[in-house]
């Protein structure tokens, strides 16, 4: 089915519900449900087809209730710098994630290498939180060029624990089954990030998401920019496994 650009977003459930014309921006929607728990919020073709869905969604309750401030809000932590490289080493920033999810997906990467650095994003019409968050790890691995020491950095909790704890390679040496009856979700990316992580020496670390680390909010930035854009390209093996089918 081709890709319809979204010109209307309706927010059933976040800061200031509506029907926004804009993703973007002080105006836009996306900081109306940036951070906000359980936030419920679609793009549509048409103000009709917005305006049926917080019809639809009218009955919906928020998860968490908001924090109201009636004063002025007093300047939040000094960012913190990404973590320079020592002794040749490479630092990598990741992270990756959906506007709804499933929904329209993308990841960013930071990548610093002494005093340079890089930036790689990317999405898909159509994919997973997780496997968004597996492919900013790929791509900022399979970017560099000779073996290197690494230290990556994610927010992900899934991706973390599935590399230092061993579950992938768990996984992987069972048939990519978690047990006798339950498959492993995204055997395609964890054996490929496996596979990456003997190429390189990588350490995994966890970072706490929208925290003010530096390297981490750069990444958000990015993922949120890619999965906004019209035009994606099919995240093929998501789409047949989750739907049967290889193409949308």
């Amino acid at each position: 089915m081709a890709d319809k650009k979204k010109k209307f977003y309706a927010v059933v459930l976040g800061k200031n519900p509506g029907i926004y014309t804009e993703w973007f921006g002080n105006n836009g929607a996306e900081i109306q449900v940036r951070g906000f728990a359980g936030a419920v919020f679609k793009g549509f073709p048409t103000r009709e087809a917005a305006e049926d869905f917080m019809k639809q969604n009218a009955g919906k309750k928020q998860r968490v209730k908001p924090k109201i401030t009636l004063h002025k809000a007093k300047a939040g932590p000094k960012p913190k710098p990404m973590i320079t490289p020592k002794d040749g080493s490479i630092v990598i920033y990741t992270d990756g994630g959906c506007l709804n999810n499933p929904g329209p997906g993308g990841y960013g990467v930071v990548i610093k290498n002494g005093n340079n650095i890089t930036e790689l994003s990317g999405g898909y019409r159509l994919t997973t939180n997780n496997r968004m968050e597996l492919m900013a790890c790929i791509v900022g691995l399979d970017s560099l060029k000779k073996k290197s020491s690494v230290t990556l950095f994610s927010d992900s909790k899934y991706v973390v624990d599935g590399i230092t704890k061993g579950w992938a390679e768990r996984w992987q040496a069972n048939g990519w089954m978690k047990n006798k009856k339950e498959a492993a979700l995204n055997p395609d990316l964890w054996e490929k990030l496996l596979v990456l992580c003997g190429k390189h020496d990588v350490q995994f670390r966890w970072v706490k998401g929208h925290a003010g680390n530096e390297g981490n909010e750069r990444c958000d930035q990015l993922a949120t920019n890619e999965a906004a854009k019209t035009g994606l390209p099919v995240d093929t093996v998501y789409v047949r496994s989750a739907y049967g089918r290889s193409v949308i």
